[in-house]
């Protein structure tokens, strides 16, 4: 039993269900918000280190109404999407998990902060973006050729997505730090310390639970035996209609239904595949059974 097994025995029944759409809720009272009294945010609800330690603790919550995006248009769009992805990583990983990372993230922006604000005495507010990129890093991590429209029009798989955010935000978090060594300013790259420091921070719950949650673990010898089995399945251009992936438990394939989300659980021996409904609860087929 890993830690947060352990972690939900004891204080499971506290967690949230549904969570995103309470999340959802909270970004549409912020965009409201925002629209009429744009100030308001900043000056009385963003997490202002400075303002939390005269004594405004309530920052410490409110500062996750800001929302995803401040464009009509494109805040309707995203609010969804991400709607949508915390309600299939609830359903894939369970209430108390998801709530677990969520706010795992939260406490992360609220340690990025107070770093920021106790090291190099700065107390500019973090928004809630870091938030919504480790959800949908996760979210990749999970469903990796799910498919994106990229600007409404472009289709893209999450992996693709979450590669090209990596890039981006690693070279903000190793090119802040250098510029403690080296003066980047002077050869025009716009870095800084603090970005470097807010990012970095922000997204160790991404790191953090999948460290933790070790039964999304697998042996070289499975990865191996995973990547033999899918070079057969693509060189086998199977017929039209046949379908790939089967549930050993139920007998439901990807033709069942779209939503459906196929595994391979790292703890059968041989190739065992499951859907999302008995990847966690199937008894594991082991030699000798």
């Amino acid at each position: 039993m890993n830690i947060l097994d352990k972690l939900q025995r004891k204080i499971g029944k506290y967690a949230i269900p549904n969570l995103m759409l309470y999340i959802s809720i909270m970004y549409v009272a912020g965009f409201i918000l925002n629209l009429f009294a744009p100030t308001f945010y900043f000056f009385y609800l963003s997490l202002d280190m400075a303002a939390v330690f005269r004594g405004q603790v309530w920052r410490l919550i409110t500062f996750m109404i800001a929302p995803p995006s401040t464009s009509p248009i494109f805040f309707v769009f995203v609010v969804m999407c991400y709607y949508s992805i915390g309600m299939q990583l609830e359903y894939q990983w369970g209430t108390f998990r998801f709530n677990f990372y969520f706010f795992s993230g939260v406490l992360a922006h609220i340690l990025a902060a107070l770093i920021l604000y106790l090291v190099f005495g700065l107390s500019l507010p973090i928004g809630t973006n870091y938030i919504t990129l480790s959800l949908f890093m996760a979210f990749a991590v999970e469903f990796p050729d799910m498919m994106f429209r990229l600007y409404f029009v472009i289709p893209i798989k999450a992996k693709w997505l979450a590669i090209v955010d990596a890039i981006i935000y690693g070279g903000i978090i190793i090119g802040g730090f250098l510029t403690l060594f080296i003066p980047l300013g002077r050869f025009g790259f716009n870095f800084n310390i603090y970005s470097a420091v807010a990012a970095s921070v922000s997204l160790l719950n991404f790191i953090v639970f999948f460290f933790l949650d070790k039964r999304r673990r697998f042996s070289p010898k499975q990865a191996v035996r995973r990547a033999s089995y899918h070079a057969k399945v693509k060189a086998a251009s199977p017929a039209a209609g046949k379908p790939r992936h089967k549930c050993a438990i139920c007998g439901r394939t990807e033709l069942d239904g779209d939503d459906l989300e196929f595994r391979y659980c790292s703890k059968c021996d041989g190739e065992y595949e499951y859907c999302q409904d008995h990847l966690y609860t199937h008894k594991h087929v082991t030699k000798g059974n």
